[in-house]
């Protein structure tokens, strides 16, 4: 019941006393038996008619009216609460397909080459790469249990080794992509995409401001490292979560991400 929507849970309540009421009454006032009282209060508040029992006398006759009129509502309401729910419910399912489509199509284009750029210059990685590699054995609790410890892991980038104008021309040469993206109105309940959207943004926007990425001052650097590692923690979460969905809805995505998977120094698309 905690699940339902409160009008739902309200009209149920309502239709269930309503019910009980009836079953009472027509047991007292009818001398019926309970099954016949329960079946009395069904085909009346049902308004289907009667057939082989009616009210037998005038009080009855009465009380199946203030029945009809409790009891019609309630049921009504009922039915189309149920049926709204799972209109809503079926939508919200087709807005979550399109909104996985749209991840795909991120990880695909980006995510996935950003990942692997970031994470070739984390000195830090060999802490925690082998959890990352995912398999097809992987069930709820393994997804749930490395996104605690990405959480927890403190991204690291090397802005010394890193080819900063290289990450720069890839993210320019996708900026209309990723506007086309943000411009999704499906995408606006997807609040942690979003963000992530917007923080890769932010590190496009830095980047464009540097002139020379081989005469950078310390502090910059430290700057610069501190935008990629927002961008970088992010997008591992959201890659675990996208894995996740594609392990349980679509099996050869999940299938051809693991043998891409970036944090995997073995990993190969070709099937072997």
């Amino acid at each position: 019941m905690d699940t339902l929507p409160h009008r739902l849970r309200f009209f149920i309540i309502a239709f269930l006393v309503t019910m009980m009421v009836g079953t009472v009454g027509f047991m007292f006032i009818e001398k019926l038996s309970f099954a016949d009282a329960v079946y009395f209060s069904i085909v009346t508040v049902a308004t289907v008619g009667y057939g082989d029992i009616h009210p037998s006398s005038q009080m009855g006759r009465f009380f199946a009216i203030i029945l009809i009129i409790m009891g019609v509502g309630t049921f009504l309401g009922v039915i189309a609460n149920v049926t709204e729910m799972m209109l809503n419910r079926r939508e919200k399912q087709t807005k979550l397909r399109k909104m996985h489509m749209l991840i795909g199509v991120f990880f695909s284009e980006v995510g996935t080459k950003l990942i692997a750029d970031f994470s070739s210059f984390d000195p830090t990685l060999h802490t925690i790469r082998d959890k990352l590699v995912i398999t097809t054995n992987w069930t709820t609790k393994d997804f749930q249990a490395i996104r605690e410890q990405i959480k927890g892991y403190r991204c690291s980038y090397d802005t010394d080794c890193a080819d900063l104008k290289g990450l720069y021309q890839h993210l320019a040469s996708k900026r209309d992509f990723l506007v086309r993206l943000l411009e999704n109105p499906v995408l606006l309940e997807q609040e942690s995409f979003t963000e992530l959207l917007l923080a890769v943004f932010h590190l496009t926007e830095e980047l464009s401001y540097r002139q020379n990425f081989t005469e950078m001052i310390e502090s910059d650097k430290m700057h610069l490292a501190g935008d990629v590692k927002r961008v970088y923690q992010m997008l591992v979460e959201q890659w675990l979560f996208y894995l996740q969905y594609l392990q349980g809805h679509y099996p050869y995505l999940f299938s051809l991400a693991i043998r891409t998977n970036p944090f995997d120094k073995k990993a190969n698309p070709v099937v072997t």
